[in-house]
């Protein structure tokens, strides 16, 4: 149904549009007001400059050329004589004194910037209840001597004179101006401030209510009042968010129900698994000895493989259980950077060069690390590395900043790029076929988490030849060269 034309939000909007143009209209008029004050202060300035250059230029060559302190004195007064109904007052001064003339005493900084610049210089001040313009003019050779170069004398000659004239010009434009701005300016303030009572406040307080379901505070509802069509969208947000917090308390729910079924399998199966285990050890023995039929030993040994992999898997759902339950904890210790990575590697039996093939920097530095967790993610990488690409598997550490980056990198035919983003997800397997593998699907998560622990990333991508590549970052908390 549609709402009437005067009860809508954009006919409220068309009149605020309206008052913003008569606002707008108020300041083109006080920018007018401003430009004709500059104009008028301008005009007058010119004019004392032309005049003043005029006087100077016509009394100027009738000075000798080493004039003393008299004949200064006696320019200054001849240039406030033909001052005229300007009533100027002026000085002049040389090079290496003060001014000397009937003008106020006037800071010599303006002249020797005129002086410097060989150019007309001039500022207005405010020093008194009239404002006053002050002019420092340079003479030039050029005046007195009719040569065509134009050469400092090294004399210039001030001129200060009151622009009360001028300030009563521009206070009848101020008046003018407050005159017809300020009623147009109290109607549009009021009509403003009724447009933004009606219009802007359900803004505001959806704006509110929206900061509040952000910051986790799903409960949060508006009143719905008037038919307008902030009211339909008042009412919509109710609507929707309504929707987030069922939907949020039923994954919230979900979540949990989830976690705790796989921190209750996981601790429930660690025991039988660990008697398991123990059981298919020894029966691996007798299968490798050959006391056992051949049907059987080859039973027995696919039973302790399995065992084997089942055994890992319940240790890393209990690991991510930790990660979920926010009790993982980093143990920081201080270890040589090389004996971190070849640690790794001499535990599980991967050779050099064979295997892997590690680039370690020239000095070794000590590095401030949780170890057994840096062991977990290295393994987890070279195992992987190993598992889906060629030998050697590249493993480079380099120190940055403050930083330890380390990239694993296999020579496999590489990661789709449809799988990259998705890499890290637990139990994800970029190739269907492969639902069964000697891996739980939890490593690259367990990695992940491991790196977070310690503030750092881990990012998959793809190398420029071929395989894919890992590289772990982490900061270091304290770092330094290893002492010979």
């Amino acid at each position: 149904m549609r709402l009437p034309l005067a009860r809508g939000l954009r006919t409220r909007l068309v009149v605020a549009f309206l008052l913003v143009a008569a606002l707008s209209a108020l300041i083109t008029a006080a920018l007018t007001f401003r430009q004709a004050r500059g104009a008028i202060l301008q005009r007058t300035q010119n004019a004392a400059v032309h005049d003043l250059r005029l006087q100077t230029d016509s009394l100027a060559p009738n000075l000798p050329a080493e004039p003393t302190d008299d004949d200064l004195r006696g320019l200054s007064r001849q240039l406030d004589r033909v001052g005229g109904a300007r009533g100027w007052n002026t000085a002049v001064s040389r090079a290496d004194g003060p001014p000397l003339g009937t003008a106020s005493p006037v800071g010599t900084a303006l002249g020797a910037a005129a002086r410097k610049s060989n150019t007309t210089l001039y500022e207005r001040t405010d020093r008194s209840d009239v404002p006053r313009l002050l002019i420092a003019m340079p003479v030039n050779y050029e005046a007195r001597s009719g040569t065509s170069a134009a050469k400092p004398s090294g004399l210039v000659v001030y001129a200060t004179f009151a622009l009360g004239a001028e300030q009563a010009d521009i206070s009848a434009l101020i008046a003018a101006a407050w005159a017809g701005a300020v009623p147009a300016l109290a109607f549009a303030a009021v009509a403003a401030l009724f447009a933004a009572r009606r219009v802007l406040r359900p803004v505001r307080h959806l704006r509110t209510a929206a900061e509040k379901i952000t910051s986790g505070a799903l409960d949060t509802r508006l009143d719905v009042t008037g038919n307008d069509e902030l009211a339909e969208l008042t009412g919509t947000f109710n609507a929707m968010a309504s929707s987030l917090e069922r939907d949020d308390a039923e994954l919230r729910r979900m979540e949990a129900n989830a976690r705790r079924f796989a921190a209750d399998v996981s601790h429930e199966l660690r025991t039988p698994l660990a008697a398991m285990a123990a059981v298919t050890d020894a029966l691996d023995e007798d299968a490798h000895s050959g006391q056992l039929p051949p049907d059987t030993a080859d039973a027995v040994l696919l039973i302790s493989d399995e065992t084997r992999k089942l055994s890992r898997m319940v240790e890393d759902l209990m690991e991510i259980s930790r990660f979920d339950a926010g009790a993982a904890a980093l143990h920081l210790d201080e270890v040589p950077l090389r004996t971190l990575l070849l640690k790794t590697l001499t535990l599980r039996g991967w050779n050099e060069p064979g295997q892997v093939v590690t680039r370690l920097p020239d000095r070794d530095v000590r590095v401030r690390v949780d170890a057994r967790r840096v062991d977990v993610v290295l393994a987890n990488l070279i195992a992987n590395a190993l598992r889906h690409g060629t030998p050697p598997v590249t493993v480079e550490a380099r120190v940055l900043d403050d930083s330890l980056v380390i990239d694993v990198a296999d020579r496999g035919p590489g990661i789709p790029e449809d799988v990259l983003p998705y890499v890290f997800d637990r139990f994800y397997k970029a190739d269907v076929a492969r639902t069964r593998s000697e891996g739980s699907g939890l490593g690259l998560a367990i990695a992940r988490e491991n790196v977070r622990l310690h503030g750092g990333t881990l990012t998959a991508a793809n190398s420029r030849g071929s395989g894919a590549v890992f590289t772990l970052s982490l900061p270091i908390a304290t770092l330094r060269e290893e002492q010979a």
